[in-house]
């Protein structure tokens, strides 16, 4: 197995988990931090590493073949850490993908490319994967999985086209989305989409 971070309650204890994945170039170890803002004191924390601190080398909306390689071993290692809990024991409506812009991007991807009743994905600041996005690749249903996506309506890595049309696909999929949009222009989690993810998602 990949190298994998576990934090929060043991996972042989806690009844739900949160498998959270970090942005380029940041780390298992810091994307753990948000256990200080959100409520997941009553969660057992998965936090899987990419290799060389990157889940894929180009923008999300690259050329397909030019992040295929990279992608497909980056969904390997997240499906290692959902199939690790799943082994414990936790049902699927108990966990919880959280990441942040490429982690953002990998958790909906990932969610998307397995769609079934999942405990929920909070999605800071990130969109589904590939030049063009393609229905046909998913399948499943969320049976209203809720799904948040927050960010910046400007962000210079995710546009908002993209938020919006992988919004309206992962709706398509039976997801209760949300999507919480600012009008700055900054790459970050703001207090205001911890505040309603905290209020909505993990009271």
């Amino acid at each position: 197995m990949n190298e994998l971070i576990q934090a929060g309650k043991p996972i042989a204890q806690g009844e739900k988990v949160a498998i959270l994945l970090h942005g380029r170039g940041a780390s298992a170890q810091s994307i753990l931090s948000l256990q200080q803002y959100l409520n997941m004191e009553e969660f057992a924390l998965l936090a899987p590493q990419a290799s060389g601190n990157t889940w894929y080398p180009y923008s999300f909306m690259a050329p397909d073949s030019s992040n295929a390689a990279a992608l497909k071993n980056s969904l390997e290692i997240v499906d290692e850490a959902f199939q690790f809990a799943i082994k414990q024991g936790v049902k699927p409506d108990n966990i919880y993908f959280i990441g942040f812009s490429q982690g953002a991007c990998l958790s909906l991807e990932y969610a998307a490319l397995h769609a079934q009743k999942l405990g929920g994905v909070i999605a800071f600041t990130g969109g589904l994967i590939g030049e063009n996005l393609q229905a046909s690749k998913y399948s499943g249903d969320f049976e209203s999985t809720p799904i948040f996506i927050g960010s910046s309506k400007r962000d210079f890595h995710v546009p908002l086209s993209r938020i919006q049309e992988s919004a309206e696909l992962l709706k398509g999929m039976g997801a209760q989305i949300k999507t919480l949009l600012f009008e700055d222009g900054d790459h970050t989690i703001r207090q205001d989409e911890i505040d309603w993810v905290n209020k909505n998602m993990l009271p």
